[in-house]
């Protein structure tokens, strides 16, 4: 089989960040929490970072999140400084929260392990 000039570039180029799946934005953000409490940067920082770069979140969507979660009573923030001495507001995980979060990885763990039953070769 012959490849064209798109699928040999592909082949060679750094991948592509990953698209985040619906449904896993308040699994991400609440699992950012469970070491401690954290302001949205700190959220976004750990993300990137534990994902090895592969996952980023906007702003405006990572914000959202945070005040969704802290609606339903997962998330609670209080104002505080930040390590550049800027007011920021830190966000931590409630009981309510981390029940949630064990919830939802017991769940994306059965997901992702459907999946790969599903795309490896029989």
């Amino acid at each position: 089989m012959r490849t064209g000039p798109s699928v040999q570039r592909r082949q060679t180029m750094a991948p592509l960040p990953l698209s985040l799946l619906q449904g896993t934005v308040d699994l991400l953000v609440l699992r950012a929490l469970q070491d401690g409490p954290t302001h949205g940067y700190g959220v976004s920082r750990w993300i990137r970072e534990r994902s090895d770069q592969a996952l980023s979140m906007e702003d405006a969507a990572l914000y959202q999140a945070l005040h969704r979660l802290e609606a339903r009573g997962w998330v609670e923030a209080e104002w505080g400084v930040s390590d550049n001495n800027r007011r920021a507001k830190y966000y931590a995980l409630t009981s309510a929260g981390r029940r949630q979060l064990r919830d939802e990885v017991v769940s994306w763990q059965r997901y992702a392990a459907a999946m790969a039953r599903v795309i490896e070769p029989a």
